[in-house]
């Protein structure tokens, strides 16, 4: 995703695909046991009907599905409603079944989602039912409430986060702990209910609302943890799998977690920087890496000195350090970034409308409904360390060496650090009695960085690695002819390949495709 859109577009807001379609009304599930040591399915579950309807922009159809707010304890507490989508298979004589696809975050809209994926791959829309959905506490579905904006919003832009004077980091653990009671006070008891394990069984209880014994599935960033457990508890109901730009699943999120800054930095300083230098006789921002990074420094120094009244957003130096590390996820969205640092440094040269355009989206770097699902499911799907003091140290060490987003590692890890602790099993993934698993990662990806990946994929037997070169976050559906073939060549036709293999990144945009 681009939080910044070039200026010719900036003050269009981006559209957002959604739903829409006609159907036949799906089989009951049958209630029969489900996995991952959960109780049977209760018949009221069970035996509900899917009642599609036409969504919104037409483009899917939509239903909503009712689920237990506990998965281990059906009838306690109110239900929960899941929002779930369906784009029919194009050829329904060249029909295999359902692909199941999920979003990132954790915290972000699935519902959509079908709709670009069966645009992008007419292979895979000819093929498969493609659904989606919101997982439990987002979107459409039945929403956890956390903090309000204001609250969020203090977490990721109070103060200078890479202030470690002992005031400042006081400030920015008693933020965190802030937020933490706001959650725990206005989420109505459902903060323990939002975990991956529990979305798992909403998954599994969709399958077989749709009448499938097996769904393939694909999905990018935090949905590959998402379908790796759903593979690990229900290995019987999985059919083909492709995971793209994967977490560390078979880890811990603080182990994932702690691991960021360094790949944030390092895409940064070893992608972007050098892009942006070679470009200096477009964006004056240095005419090497070392240049360009000093410059970004100095702009960072001013707005710490002098927060930048944009159209009345109060830029601060957090804002400018969760903008670049937002943007840099995509190669192409490297013009957007330096034409970001140009408007900020030279505020009064950009037309109002751009102005006005990035000061909307530089206000919230987290949208304070994201940040509840968010924390929710990495705080409580495996443990963490409650010892601030701990945090304390990491992070400052975490900071000096990787700054970009070591910054704000004291936030993250304090909220965790102070959140209830989880009674959430802990899912171990080995990939052993599973189908193999395509798994999909670039070198430089910032976000969900290539180490990690690794390990996930030496630790989950018969998954094939599919190594990407240069550092975009999420691969497949990003025009990489590559990638496709492997993507659709297992999907539609079953050919995975016999060994890891590897993909050239896309080449690295002209300045021309910012302007």
């Amino acid at each position: 995703m681009h939080l910044f859109k070039k200026p010719a577009r900036w003050a269009t807001a981006a559209a957002c695909g959604l739903l829409a379609l006609a159907a036949l009304p799906a089989s009951p599930a049958a209630a029969a046991p489900a996995g991952g040591g959960a109780p049977a399915v209760p018949a009221r579950y069970a035996q509900q009907r899917l009642d599609w309807q036409p969504c919104r922009d037409g483009a899917l159809e939509c239903a909503s599905m009712t689920v237990p707010r506990d998965w281990y304890h059906p009838g306690t507490g109110a239900d929960l409603t899941v929002a779930v989508s369906r784009h029919r298979a194009a050829d329904p004589a060249a029909r295999r079944g359902v692909l199941m696809m999920a979003a990132g975050g954790p915290g972000a809209s699935g519902l959509g989602r079908p709709a670009g994926l069966a645009g992008y791959s007419p292979k895979l829309a000819a093929a498969y039912d493609i659904v989606g959905f919101d997982q439990r506490g987002v979107g459409a579905s039945t929403q956890v409430v956390c903090s309000d904006q204001d609250g969020v919003d203090a977490l990721f832009t109070s103060g200078d986060l890479r202030d470690r004077a002992p005031a400042a980091v006081a400030a920015t653990v008693e933020r965190a702990r802030s937020f933490v009671r706001d959650c725990e006070r206005q989420s109505d008891g459902l903060l323990p209910f939002i975990t991956t394990d529990q979305a798992v069984h909403d998954m599994d209880l969709f399958r077989a609302l749709l009448g499938e014994s097996k769904v393939s599935y694909y999905g990018p960033s935090y949905a590959t943890f998402l379908g790796a457990y759903y593979a690990t508890e229900f290995p019987r109901r999985v059919d083909r799998v492709v995971l793209d730009s994967n977490i560390g699943f078979t880890g811990s999120w603080q182990e994932f977690l702690t691991g960021q800054p360094m790949s944030f930095q390092r895409r940064f300083e070893q992608d972007f920087l050098p892009w942006l230098a070679a470009n200096d006789a477009t964006y004056h921002q240095g005419r090497t890496a070392e240049e360009a990074k000093a410059s970004y420094e100095r702009l960072r120094s001013s707005l710490g000195e002098h927060p930048l009244d944009l159209e009345g957003t109060a830029v601060t130096p957090n804002h400018l350090d969760a903008a670049a590390t937002s943007v840099i996820y995509s190669g192409d969205a490297f013009p957007d970034l330096a034409m970001l640092l140009g408007v900020l440094q030279h505020p009064d040269a950009a037309p109002p409308a751009a102005r006005k355009a990035l000061a909307d989206k530089l206000k919230h770097p987290m949208a304070a409904q994201f940040a509840a699902d968010f924390f929710s499911v990495i705080c409580q799907d495996t443990p963490w360390n409650h010892d601030s003091a701990y945090w304390v140290r990491r992070s400052a060490a975490d900071s000096r060496a990787y700054p970009m987003a070591g910054a704000r590692e004291l936030t993250f890890a304090s909220v965790c650090a102070s959140w209830p602790r989880s009674r959430a099993p802990r899912v171990q993934v080995t990939g052993r009695g599973l189908p193999p698993m395509m798994m999909l990662d670039s070198l430089h990806d910032p976000a969900t960085y290539y180490e990690g990946a690794l390990r996930a994929h030496q630790g989950t037997a018969g998954s094939r690695l599919i190594t990407v070169g240069g550092g975009d976050h999420g691969v497949y559906q990003s025009h990489n002819a590559c990638v496709d073939a492997y993507v659709e060549g297992f999907l539609v036709d079953g050919r995975m390949p016999a060994e890891d293999a590897s993909c050239e990144g896309k080449p690295l945009p002209s300045p021309a495709a910012g302007r």
